[in-house]
């Protein structure tokens, strides 16, 4: 992570900036770490290089009490990114797929996932390899399986968007982009169009990532905006996956949609207020806080405990 950067250096000359930082990162891993400290049980799949930043993921993962049976070394090196931070907190990605590059020799590892409630891919279209249609049988084998199933996504620098997840949706129970890639999958601008198109195409929930305007929650009985909590933003690096990780801990708790995408913007204001992208992840005493502090929290003691809509899980 390299801040902050407003303007790129014209080329061949040097340009000094505040903070060179080496942070763990990925939808995937940022997701788990996330759940973790709201108090889920975590496991995680996946390969990473056998190289510096592949031992440094794992003692991450290891630090956090997560399982890693799952997670293969393999000799491409680890998947990384740039993270280039703006003032404003806003970020642009240098990315390298590494590891993350799947071979189908890889594939048998990703349906060799341990037995668990819920199954979670993060990352979509930056897994090639697993995108398409093998992702489709991950996902409709865990659902065999009696585990609901959510899928993260990235944008794609393919450009082929409705083409590449389209096999996914029907399996997928909470489909959970950010407004951009919305956009760039229903080639719609307004997020309530933007989810009923999602709906459409399968999917059994769709949450919109919206940054600073909130989130949009949406199933085939209605759609909820919901209010961003009022913070400065330091860095937005994983926020959209703090986000996910508070959604995901609400709905494994029962509680309405509402009530788990408030619990998710607390949880994304909270990333979003540190350096990094799990530095400010909270804890469920400290989203509490957080919530109070804002003045939300009798807002979400209602809609947890009083919801007036039905969850998203369908298949």
């Amino acid at each position: 992570m390299v801040r902050p950067v407003d303007r790129w250096p014209a080329s061949g000359s040097l340009q000094f900036v505040d903070a060179f930082e080496v942070h763990s990162g990925g939808c995937a891993i940022n997701t788990a770490v996330g759940l973790k400290r709201l108090g889920r049980e975590v496991a995680v799949v996946g390969q990473v290089g056998r190289d510096a930043l592949g031992d440094f993921l794992l003692g991450v993962l290891q630090s956090n009490d997560m399982a890693t049976q799952g997670v293969r070394r393999v000799k491409r090196s680890t998947s990384g990114s740039v993270a280039i931070v703006s003032s404003s907190g806003e970020r642009t990605f240098l990315h390298h797929v590494g590891a993350n590059g799947s071979e189908p020799d890889d594939l048998p590892l990703w349906s060799t996932h341990p037995k668990a409630r819920h199954l979670h891919v993060g990352g979509a279209f930056l897994l090639p390899g697993l995108d398409g249609g093998p992702m489709a049988e991950l996902l409709a084998n865990a659902k065999a399986e009696g585990m609901t199933t959510s899928v993260d996504t990235a944008f794609d620098f393919s450009g082929q968007w409705a083409e590449l997840i389209q096999p996914a949706l029907p399996f997928v129970d909470y489909f959970l982009p950010s407004y951009v890639e919305a956009q760039g999958i229903s080639r719609l601008d307004r997020p309530e169009e933007q989810a009923k198109h999602l709906l459409t195409m399968g999917a059994g929930t769709v949450a919109i990532k919206l940054g600073d305007q909130g989130c949009l929650v949406a199933n085939r009985t209605g759609s909820w905006r919901i209010a961003p909590l009022a913070i400065t933003a330091v860095d937005a690096t994983g926020a959209g996956d703090a986000w996910v990780a508070g959604f995901l801990d609400g709905v494994l708790a029962g509680w309405p949609l509402k009530a788990a995408a408030l619990w998710g913007n607390a949880q994304g204001a909270a990333a979003a207020s540190a350096s990094g992208a799990t530095t400010g992840v909270q804890d469920r005493a400290g989203l509490s806080r957080l919530l109070r502090q804002q003045g939300r929290l009798a807002e979400f003691s209602k809609w947890r405990d009083q919801g007036d809509e039905p969850g998203g899980q369908h298949g």
